[in-house]
């Protein structure tokens, strides 16, 4: 966990042709107001989109330390990013394991901290990972696949309650008993399509939403619910704010408005207590423009504090 990433294995078509756009990537590096010689820690680094962007505004004496849980996307990442050489670390990893991490590579201060939160594009269109109901693939939606829990366990094992609570809470789903209910009385479930077909038959006609498949937010209960997503977050916010400098920065990416509200609590709670002050009241959104050439960017909202004393 705690050494240099080296991929020693990836599932087929990985490569740098992955369609990968990150969001709000000139406000992110303004509002990380980062120096040439600063060390940056992007906690989610994903395919390496915001880090590719960052490593550019670093010098020699600059290093970016980039974090993912998911092995197959680091991979795609250090291959992006290799031309930086020591400029840029890749270690896998979760978010409750950052300061774990930071003392394995001996770095003691940060001078910002990114979060880009939420599920890939990547990980979507790789079918065989099983988060998206719009290709059929094993119900897994492990970020890390290492991790014990799939989602076919999930969804197969948990009783009505604890599905109407998780569909409930983790995708604040209006029909979240009707769901449940469908899902025991149909499963046993071995893909996406399947799953995705009885939810949509569970919610009512009248109900659905033009835009938005009648699948989407319990899918996004049952991924948050695999991962910990929710729980490790606070975690994560926490562990970067210790180890930024004095002036330093945090920025976090939410997509939906349980993370952004997680993002809101956590960031106020250290401005109550002297230690971050928040530099975006409200939280900064794609323009239409960026919306336009990105349709997954329309939920991005963007939260900045700075670190006040030590």
């Amino acid at each position: 966990m705690a050494a240099d990433f080296e991929p020693t294995g990836s599932p087929g078509n990985i490569g740098l042709e992955i369609s990968h756009q990150p969001v709000l990537v000139k406000e992110v590096l303004e509002g990380l107001a980062l120096g040439a010689q600063a060390v940056v820690l992007d906690a989610t680094v994903g395919l390496g989109g915001h880090a590719e962007a960052i490593a550019q505004r670093l010098g020699p004496q600059g290093s970016l330390i980039g974090v993912d849980r998911d092995p197959h996307a680091l991979a795609v990442a250090r291959r992006r990013l290799e031309r930086f050489g020591q400029t840029v670390r890749l270690v896998q990893g979760n978010f409750g394991q950052i300061m774990e991490l930071l003392d394995a590579l001996n770095v003691k201060d940060l001078d910002a901290a990114l979060f880009d939160l939420g599920v890939s594009s990547f990980q979507l269109e790789t079918a065989e990972r099983g988060f998206s109901f719009a290709r059929e693939g094993p119900l897994d939606m492990r970020m890390d696949p290492a991790d014990r829990a799939t989602a076919a366990e999930i969804v197969n094992r948990a009783s009505v309650e604890e599905l109407i609570d998780l569909v409930r809470t983790f995708g604040e789903e209006r029909w979240a008993g009707r769901i449940a209910r469908a899902i025991v009385r149909e499963r046993p479930f071995a893909t996406t399509t399947a799953l995705a077909q009885t939810i949509r038959r569970a919610v009512p006609p009248g109900a659905r939403h033009e835009r938005i498949d009648p699948a989407t937010r319990t899918f996004q209960a049952i991924r948050i619910a695999v991962n910990q997503e929710l729980d490790l977050l606070p975690q994560g916010i926490d562990q970067a704010v210790g180890r930024l400098k004095d002036k330093g920065r945090i920025a976090v990416l939410a997509y939906h408005s349980l993370e952004d509200r997680i993002v809101k609590r956590a960031f106020r709670a250290k401005a109550g207590e002297g230690i971050l002050e928040i530099m975006t009241r409200k939280p900064i959104r794609p323009s239409e423009e960026e919306i336009g050439r990105n349709p997954r960017a329309r939920s991005a909202r963007l939260r900045i504090a700075r670190r006040e004393g030590s």
